[in-house]
């Protein structure tokens, strides 16, 4: 089906809207009036407090810093039992990136972000740092995705304490990219392609 003529919706847009059955083609809308109607629908079950914890959270989160912006880095203990120290950032460029077990377009992303910490790691990790950020529930849930997946760079789980430290921007997943002057170089929230994650590396020099 294709827009109606002279309509200013793109045919993304018409199509996107179809798919997701917001409009319906003519062919199903003259449908014979004898059509017995359907049953009235069930009352819809209460929400959760609970469940409307992480839009309230997301709601509340700062924007993405704009480039220029200071960050400071404090000590952070890893999933993996080690401990980030900001000292191990000092003259590098630092990657910051904040995922989660159950998001889809981390789950895009991440696969890019390892490629590009397995090329790091055979230059010897000398330009470009990188740690990550699990925002799920339980740490013992991204301690089983990052094993599942086999990724291995450095990552932490954040506790309410890392997150009043170092409040994630809105949006997921969610990078940054601090220069080796400590202010934001780069700000990104969303699926990140290959060719965008790849770029990153012309920073770390």
């Amino acid at each position: 089906m294709n827009p109606p003529a002279g309509s200013s919706w793109s045919r993304r847009h018409w199509l996107g809207a179809t798919a997701a059955g917001l409009l319906v083609p003519r062919t199903a809308a003259a449908q014979p009036a004898s059509v017995s109607p359907a049953p009235p629908a069930s009352p819809l079950p209460p929400v959760s407090p609970a469940s409307t914890d992480g839009a309230a959270q997301e709601a509340k989160a700062p924007p993405l810093p704009a480039p220029g912006t200071p960050i400071t880095i404090p000590a952070i203990d890893l999933l993996d039992g080690q401990r980030f120290e900001p000292v191990m950032a000092e003259g590098r460029v630092l990657l910051l990136y904040w995922w989660a077990s159950w998001c889809p377009f981390c789950a895009l992303t991440s696969p890019h972000i390892d490629k590009l910490w397995q090329a790091q790691r055979q230059r010897g990790g000398q330009g470009l740092a990188m740690l990550t950020f699990s925002i799920d529930k339980k740490p013992e849930e991204a301690r089983a995705y990052l094993q599942r997946r086999g990724y291995a760079w450095p990552a932490a789980w954040v506790s309410p304490a890392l997150h009043r430290a170092l409040p994630k921007p809105r949006g997921l997943p969610v990078l940054l990219l601090r220069g080796r002057d400590g202010r934001v170089l780069q700000a990104e929230a969303g699926q990140l392609f290959p060719e965008d994650v790849e770029a990153l590396a012309r920073h770390a020099g």
